[in-house]
């Protein structure tokens, strides 16, 4: 895995653009691209209230499926008397929804964005957290063993999902700082595996932790109620300002070698 990464990690630098419309520098270069320093876009994207949401919506999708790579195993193998080469094999079906799951939560996000607008993409953020949640709480009461996996195959469908549905807003809540917000929000996954890690480590039983996880993940669903992301509704009110919402993330283009013969 190590040399794969080193080599496409090589290759992406030598043979990709930074943007649809071409390379930062080359933009940069035609005055195309306002120059913003790392520091000053950081500290816009920090300043945000809703990478900070985002944040905590991320840490209860992206963190759920780091606590269930680590913490599926060992439940199914207390739970239900299964070995660990049975339970290890149970689990992995958890990652594997990650072939198609989060690009469906992306491709909800998108067609509703499309139909209702910014207010769209919340609506499918806050039903995919509201059902991983549910999920959650029923997986945590279900006593049948086949009944768990298919539990567990949905609910996994629906983390995977809101992962996707997350970083479709993220790029709108301050285009010119979609990095740094990108990068605040994906650290909330760490942080949200951290904190569930905790709660498997700490209560009395796997059951109980997940009680807790599907709470929180049900509240962190209400939380987009407090989105508010400048000309775009939000979930109950306001509407979107069709200037921005066609130029927000629209990348200028190059000019032209008529203008630079000009």
């Amino acid at each position: 895995p190590a040399i794969v990464a080193f080599t496409t990690g090589i290759t992406v630098y030598f043979i990709s653009d930074d943007s649809p419309k071409g390379n930062y520098s080359d933009l940069k270069k035609h005055g195309n691209m306002p120059e913003v320093s790392a520091a000053a876009s950081f500290r816009s994207g920090a300043m945000n209230f809703n990478t900070w949401i985002l944040f905590i919506q991320y840490a209860c999708c992206f963190g759920v499926e780091l606590t269930m790579n680590n913490a599926a195993a060992l439940y199914f193998r207390e739970e239900f008397n299964q070995s660990t080469e049975a339970a290890a094999a149970i689990a992995s079906i958890f990652g594997w929804m990650n072939l198609f799951a989060r690009g469906i939560g992306g491709y909800s996000s998108d067609k509703m964005n499309a139909k209702m607008g910014m207010r769209g993409r919340i609506i499918v953020q806050t039903v995919l957290l509201s059902c991983e949640g549910a999920m959650v709480l029923i997986f945590a009461n279900t006593s049948n063993l086949a009944g768990a996996i298919v539990v567990m195959i949905v609910f996994s469908i629906f983390v995977q999902a809101a992962e996707g549905s997350t970083y479709g807003i993220v790029p709108y809540v301050n285009p010119p700082c979609t990095g740094s917000i990108a990068g605040i929000v994906g650290a909330g996954g760490n942080a949200g595996a951290v904190g569930f890690g905790l709660a498997f480590r700490q209560l009395e039983s796997y059951k109980d932790a997940f009680i807790v996880m599907g709470c929180v993940i049900l509240i962190s669903a209400f939380l987009s109620l407090l989105i508010r992301i400048k000309g775009h509704a939000s979930l109950l009110c306001g509407s979107d300002d069709p200037n921005i919402g066609k130029s927000a993330l629209a990348v200028p283009e190059p000019e032209g070698e008529d203008d630079d013969d000009a």
